[in-house]
């Protein structure tokens, strides 16, 4: 969904999940406004995240946009190995951001968790 002016709307929880591209199973992800280019290093997005409970990502990440991170509703452990073990357990509501170029990761979670992300660049 583009960047808009976008009153109130609902957004169905259950159905228009997404696989995240790169992400293991069990991560998907629900676009809420994006008009990020980050080839062009410019823009913004909107997202909310969901990792089925025992999902886990196995390589950290970098991005060159900030981005902010809400918990809020699950556990999220950070830091864990390849195998989705290990790592430091966050629960909700728990939130963080970070400039580009932060290694982070990898993710998993125990239970399950929905997060609400935005990125942007540092000029937006």
């Amino acid at each position: 969904m583009p960047r808009a002016h976008t009153e109130f709307f609902e957004i169905d929880m259950e159905e228009g999940w997404e696989d995240i591209p790169g992400y293991p199973k069990g991560c998907t992800r629900k676009i809420l406004s994006s008009d990020l280019d980050e080839r062009a290093q410019r823009g913004h997005r909107s997202r909310l995240i969901r990792i089925a409970p025992g999902a886990y990502t196995t390589e950290p990440f970098v991005h060159d946009h900030w981005e902010e991170v809400f918990l809020y509703q699950g556990d999220l452990v950070v830091g864990c190995d390849e195998n989705g073990e290990g790592g430091e357990v966050f629960t909700a509501p728990t939130y963080a951001i970070r400039p580009g170029g932060i290694l982070h990761g990898p993710f998993s979670s125990r239970s399950g968790c929905i997060m609400f992300e935005t990125h942007y660049y540092e000029s937006d």
